[in-house]
């Protein structure tokens, strides 16, 4: 099984993905551990925490957010995801 460090916030040098840390930590959310890890390269962080924005955060899309939430536990649900 693979182990993925996690990136030491300190240690970022690109402001909007230190920013997108932070941000995790204080929120607790999306997971400051996954984002911590998608921080090792940086346009990854960046395609997955603007496409969250845009479906989650921002009131964009026409599914409202208690069914995507809902989804969301329909497919933890199925993979038997313990998280």
């Amino acid at each position: 099984m693979a182990r993925i460090s996690y990136v030491d916030p300190h240690c970022v040098t690109d402001p909007q993905v230190r920013d997108w840390l932070d941000a995790a930590v204080r929120a607790g959310r999306p997971g400051p551990e996954n984002q911590a890890m998608r921080a090792h390269q940086p346009d990854v962080m960046r395609s997955f925490t603007l496409t969250r924005e845009m479906l989650f955060d921002n009131g964009n899309g026409v599914v409202e957010h208690a069914l995507k939430e809902l989804t969301r536990a329909y497919i933890a649900h199925s993979i038997e995801c313990g998280y």
